[in-house]
């Protein structure tokens, strides 16, 4: 059994986030769990190590105490997501965070034309963060420029796609297995995706199953980590 101790000097929890859910208030719901159950400090340390978005489900981890030093280490890895592209129309927020804002054509996507659409996203790409993301711009996250409807210009950013699988095909959905650098927008690459396509397309479910050699596997979701703790 774990002590106060063990978590003030830094444990590693991997966490199955569930739909809804923010990454902070995974983080506060563990928090407050501890903190009770071990009588902790005001001041004790816990941060998360990658955020998830709340539409999004699966591993997030969690340092605590000394741990939260390797946050950015933990971060700087290669991450797995699988999930769903909705291809034939838009949202603003390239999921389903809004509603569709434009249709497209479908005839013409084969599965030979998504495969070897596919090809285009591997290595290092130039990518635009989606305008409803928590990055700031002039002092303010970029999905509150994007709620006030203000325009905001995005600049393009590197990054590594590392693999990405089509696993099933069954239009308009098509389910995919991506591994990725630090600060890829899946949402983006969905997007970008569908435009690949000569069509539209959004992001309709997503998993992360992987952040470096962590798996969701061995993740367990809040609640469970809640009643392990009680029956110790």
């Amino acid at each position: 059994m774990k002590t106060a101790e063990d978590y003030l000097e830094g444990q590693i929890l991997l966490i199955d986030k569930p739909l809804t859910w923010t990454s902070f208030q995974a983080v506060n719901k563990l928090k407050y769990i501890l903190k009770r159950e071990y009588n902790l400090p005001k001041k004790f340390k816990i941060g998360h190590a990658g955020t998830l978005d709340p539409l999004a489900t699966g591993l997030l981890i969690i340092c605590t105490g000394k741990f939260t030093k390797r946050i950015t280490e933990i971060q700087s890895q290669a991450k797995e997501y699988t999930g769903t592209i909705t291809v034939g129309a838009t949202t603003p927020s390239y999921d389903l965070e809004t509603e569709v804002d434009a249709t497209f054509p479908t005839e013409h996507i084969t599965e030979s034309v998504i495969k070897e659409t596919v090809k285009q996203f591997l290595g290092e790409i130039d990518q635009k963060p989606p305008v409803f993301s928590a990055i700031k711009k002039d002092g303010k996250r970029l999905y509150d420029h994007a709620r006030a409807g203000e325009a905001v210009e995005i600049a393009f950013r590197k990054t590594t796609i590392h693999e990405f699988e089509i696993t099933r095909i069954a239009l308009p959905e098509i389910d995919f297995r991506v591994k990725c650098s630090k600060g890829t927008y899946i949402r983006s690459l969905a997007f970008d995706f569908g435009k690949a396509l000569n069509s539209g397309a959004y992001l309709s479910a997503l998993r992360r199953t992987k952040i470096g050699d962590y798996s969701v596997t061995n993740a367990i979701v809040a609640d469970v980590f809640e009643q392990q703790l009680n029956q110790c």
